[in-house]
């Protein structure tokens, strides 16, 4: 049984500000904005949503098969995936163009500003959902505007139950889109921020759009744990402390690998946001999005 992850890859840059953006950014003079931050550090990761949950995905012993696209500058991205173990041959080379990248300054409050360019991500729709007997499950996360669409379609045409999780990508869609991505999705998992956005799109709240199809709606709240939503019903999943703080950056979509390893295995939609809220406690402990390492024996598997 596999996960089909419809997703980006990118290359993170990734720089830290040993201050507060409270402290740079002067709300009354947003309208006209000018500031620089100091960043004493630079790293370049493997990055984008797919990559970031199938690492972890794979990482907890499930299996993963990322579907996206790069650019002339992905080879080596594509080629430590397949030394990890996670299924490639749904990603596409594209010509002429960047693999996306993500360029992010985090302060020493762990809050981010990130910049993006898209890259090969605009072609991602250019790939189909596959006809294979093993996509049991699947994820709709942050690609270009087109892939989200039409694989989220294609995906419950397949009659592949998946997670819809807009992510960054949210803003791209209207109250109608959404509504469509959610009336095909099993799931959906979004942050508090985000869920306040998709329902205000939607003209509803998370309480009514869980009385639904839906087999539950996730709303992570960063070391607070999670909310799972089923009926009408919510469930706090209390969070987990961390070892150690050093980076944030790929902590939801680690959260979003311990959420397919439990849905691959039909678990109880609390128990999979559990294992998810220990994975992200982990993550945060390690620089980047794709370096955390997993031991399994310590985990509920």
């Amino acid at each position: 049984m596999a996960a089909l992850i419809c997703g980006s890859l990118a290359f993170d840059t990734i720089t830290n500000f040993p201050g507060r953006f409270a402290q740079q950014i002067l709300p009354e003079q947003v309208h006209i904005l000018n500031v620089s931050f100091l960043v004493p550090t630079l790293r370049r990761e493997f990055g984008g949503c797919a990559g970031n949950i199938g690492y972890t995905l794979r990482a907890l012993g499930g299996d993963a098969v990322v579907m996206a696209a790069v650019g002339t500058d992905g080879q080596d991205y594509v080629e430590r995936l397949q030394r990890l173990g996670i299924d490639t041959s749904c990603i596409r080379t594209e010509a002429e163009t960047y693999t996306a990248q993500g360029i992010c300054i985090t302060d020493q409050d762990n809050n981010q500003i990130w910049a993006f360019h898209p890259g090969a991500m605009s072609f991602a729709h250019r790939t189909a959902v596959p006809a294979r007997a093993d996509l049991k499950i699947g994820i709709i996360a942050p690609d270009g505007r087109d892939a989200m669409l039409q694989h989220a379609e294609q995906m419950h045409a397949a009659g592949i139950p998946f997670v819809f999780d807009p992510g960054q990508g949210l803003p791209m869609f209207d109250g109608a889109e959404l509504r469509r991505f959610v009336d095909q999705a099993s799931w959906v998992t979004v942050n508090d921020y985000e869920a306040r956005m998709l329902c205000e799109r939607m003209g509803t709240d998370v309480a009514a759009l869980s009385r639904s199809h839906l087999k539950g709606i996730v709303v992570t709240l960063a070391d607070q744990g999670c909310e799972v939503w089923q009926q009408g019903e919510r469930t706090h999943v209390p969070g987990v402390a961390a070892a150690a703080v050093l980076d944030p950056t790929g902590c939801g979509d680690a959260f979003r690998g311990g959420l397919l390893y439990g849905l691959e295995r039909g678990w109880a939609l609390d128990r999979c946001a559990a294992l998810g809220n220990r994975v992200g406690a982990l993550k945060i402990g390690s620089q980047g999005g794709q370096n955390h390492t997993i031991d399994r024996s310590t985990l509920d598997l």
